[in-house]
C-alpha cells in the first residue's frame, strides 16, 4: 500500500510544482549575491564605467560615428550586456563549484525538488542578478550620458534571454567543472572570448567577410545586437533573428542542464 508520502511525492512530481522548494532554492540564490552587493552589483559597475571611459577616451574622438551614432553611444548597450552576461555565469557557476568543493551540494540535492525545480532555482538566481546589473547601469548611463530606450520591449527580452542563456551555461559549467582550474579555464577561453569577440567594442559589418560571417555563429553576437537595437535603435542583424537564434541556443543549454540534473552527472558521484 502507497504511503501517504509517497503518494504527496507523485502528486508534486507530475502534477504540481514545490513552490516552497523552488522560492526557497531561488531565494537562497539571490540572496548570496545580496550579501555581498559591494562585489557582485557595484564592482560590475564600476567595470563597466573604466571599459566605457578608457574607449572613449583613447578612441573615440578619433573614432567617429559608428552607424549613424556616436562611439560612445554605440559603445554602451556593449559593455552594459557584456557585464550581465558575465555576472549571470558567475552566478551559477561558483554556486554550483563551490557546494561541490565544500561537499555540501547534498544540501541542495537532498530535499524534494525536482530536476526542473533545481534549473528554475538557480536561473532565478542567474537573471535578478542579470537585471539587477543592467538597471544599475543604466541608471548610470541614462544621468552619464542621457541615453534613452529606442525599444524597451527589445532591451528587456535581450537582458532576460541573455542572462538566462548564461545562467544555464553556468549551470552546465559548475557541474562539469571539478576544481577551480577547470571553471578559470572554461571562463578565460570561452566565456571571455565570446564576449569580447561579439561585436561589443565595434560593428561587425567593419570585419572581413570570413571572420563577419564566423561572428553570425556566435550567440554573444546576438544578444550584444539585440540590446544595442534595443537602446538605440540600429543593430547588424534583424532582431527577429537574433531573438530566434537566442531563445533556441537558451532552450537547448537549458534541457542539457535539466538532463544532468535529472542523471546527477558530476553531482552524486
Amino acid at each position: 500500500m502507497q504511503s501517504g508520502s509517497d503518494h504527496e511525492m507523485g502528486v508534486r512530481r507530475f502534477g504540481r510544482i514545490n513552490w516552497m522548494g523552488l522560492y526557497t532554492l531561488s531565494a537562497r540564490e539571490t540572496q548570496r549575491y545580496l550579501v555581498v552587493w559591494t562585489q557582485t552589483l557595484l564592482a560590475p559597475l564600476v567595470t563597466a564605467g573604466l571599459f566605457l571611459a578608457v574607449f572613449a577616451l583613447a578612441i573615440g574622438p578619433a573614432r567617429g560615428d559608428v552607424m549613424g551614432v556616436g562611439f560612445t553611444h554605440f559603445l554602451a548597450p556593449g559593455i552594459l550586456m557584456m557585464t550581465v552576461i558575465q555576472n549571470a555565469f558567475t552566478n551559477n557557476s561558483s554556486s554550483i563549484l563551490v557546494s561541490k568543493v565544500q561537499g555540501n551540494i547534498v544540501d541542495t540535492l537532498m530535499p524534494p525538488l525536482s530536476p526542473l525545480e533545481l534549473l528554475l532555482g538557480y536561473t532565478a538566481g542567474a537573471v535578478g542578478r542579470g537585471v539587477m546589473v543592467a538597471a544599475a547601469i543604466w541608471i548610470v548611463l541614462v544621468l552619464a550620458l542621457g541615453m534613452g530606450l529606442a525599444h524597451p520591449f527589445w532591451a528587456l527580452a535581450f537582458v532576460l534571454l541573455g542572462s538566462a542563456m548564461m545562467g544555464g551555461v553556468g549551470i552546465a559549467a559548475g557541474i562539469y567543472a571539478t576544481k577551480f582550474d577547470q571553471m578559470a579555464a572554461i571562463t578565460n577561453f570561452i566565456i571571455v572570448p565570446l564576449s569580447f569577440l561579439s561585436g561589443t567594442f565595434y560593428s561587425v559589418e567593419a570585419l572581413p567577410g570570413p571572420i563577419r560571417a564566423l561572428s553570425h555563429w556566435n550567440p554573444v553576437f546576438y544578444l550584444i545586437d539585440g540590446v544595442r537595437f534595443g537602446v538605440i535603435g540600429v543593430s547588424d542583424a534583424s532582431p527577429w533573428l537574433g531573438l530566434t537564434v537566442c531563445t533556441g541556443v537558451t532552450a537547448a543549454v537549458l534541457g542539457l542542464c535539466w538532463h544532468w540534473f535529472r542523471s546527477g552527472y558530476r553531482l552524486k558521484s
